[in-house]
């Protein structure tokens, strides 16, 4: 009995060793990964934001008398000259009551320059003459006066741009104040956007701006800092910045949002990985480093780092990576310190710091 059960126990004993051994084999197989190598790489800090376009001059043309419309003397997108006519209302009471004013004030002219004739012989007063010059200037004033009421019957371009739709129709009656068309000036154009006031040390009038826009997603539209605010908003504790962009296709239009880019300091060489090595968790960033590297395979170890914020497929390291170090890339979710890895890197993008860029 006692060798049986000895037998018995000796057994279980054996069988519990190799399937611990058969676990321990199966908990921590080589995991596939790619990386690649960090190096040094030129590096170029910038603020960014995001903002507005804004036309230098841009308005919603309307009139401030109301009317039916007599002609309109443009079409929607034309482009048009300051002082332009654009459209007019029926003036035909102002028009005959101003040739009224201007013949009363005609005929004033004629009293005037009779009695100038006749007090030189004593046949007026002074008196009289005085009179007339009076009346003269007030016929005068009330035609002039008469003339700005019919020019406010005729809507002129106020600076030269770009009409926009027409929203009104021929023989349509106008209230003051009716929106007819809007007119942008579009060559240049402005950026406005808003940056935290530690912004103000690093920023200037003058300095160059880099501008992305939706619409055109593979450009980058350059200026130049025109304004800075004279004041930071109290409640944001941001100050408000104006850029001016060379618009001469206008291909930007007011009201597109845009993402803004400053350069600021100088050109640097760090160390740079792409976006994709970082990991981000609850504790700070971090990285899977592959130490003891030979015929493809390694030892994968976790390294904390602090980066700098991204530009495009690439972030720069501060501190957590030396040059010459291979970086994991893809793979790292199911890695831990220790784990071993095994490298493909077939199938590995290219990681850039502005991808698909064309300046303007």
């Amino acid at each position: 009995m006692a060798i049986l059960f000895g037998g018995l126990y000796g057994f279980q004993t054996f069988k519990e060793i190799m399937i611990r051994k058969a676990i321990g084999a199966m908990a921590n197989p080589p995991q596939t990964v790619s990386t690649v190598m960090a190096a040094n790489a030129p590096w170029q800090s910038s603020l960014s934001a995001v903002g507005s376009l804004r036309a230098v001059n841009g308005a919603d043309l309307a009139l401030q008398v109301a009317g039916i419309v007599q002609s309109i003397e443009f079409t929607s997108g034309d482009s048009v000259a300051a002082g332009q006519t654009l459209l007019s209302l029926v003036a035909t009471d102002d028009v005959a009551k101003l040739r009224s004013l201007q013949a009363t004030a005609e005929n004033y002219a004629i009293v005037l320059k009779r009695d100038e004739e006749q007090i030189k012989f004593n046949a007026v007063s002074q008196a009289t003459v005085d009179s007339d010059k009076a009346n003269l200037k007030n016929a005068q004033a009330l035609v002039e006066q008469q003339k700005a009421l019919l020019e406010q019957k005729s809507l002129k371009a106020p600076f030269s741009g770009r009409l926009g739709i027409r929203a009104v129709d021929l023989g349509q009656y106008l209230s003051a104040g009716t929106s007819i068309v809007t007119l942008q000036s579009l060559d240049p154009i402005y950026v406005d956007f808003y940056l935290p006031q530690q912004a103000l040390a690093s920023i200037r009038i003058g300095q160059d701006v880099s501008v992305a826009v939706d619409a055109f997603p593979a450009e980058r539209f350059t200026g130049q800092i025109t304004a800075i605010n004279a004041k930071v908003d109290s409640a944001s504790r941001n100050v408000q910045v104006r850029a001016t962009l060379r618009n001469g296709e206008a291909r930007l239009l007011p009201g597109m949002f845009a993402k803004v880019e400053i350069a600021v300091g100088k050109p640097e060489q760090v160390v740079t990985v792409p976006l994709t090595a970082i990991v981000s968790n609850s504790y700070g960033d971090l990285v899977y480093l592959v130490d003891e590297l030979h015929d493809g395979q390694g030892t994968a170890r976790q390294m904390f780092v602090k980066t700098r914020p991204a530009k495009g497929d690439r972030v720069a390291v501060n501190d957590g990576i030396k040059p010459g170090e291979t970086v994991v890339i893809a793979g790292q979710l199911k890695l831990r310190n220790g784990s071993p890895v095994k490298i493909d890197n077939s199938h590995v993008p290219q990681a850039e710091a502005a991808p698909n860029i064309v300046d303007q």
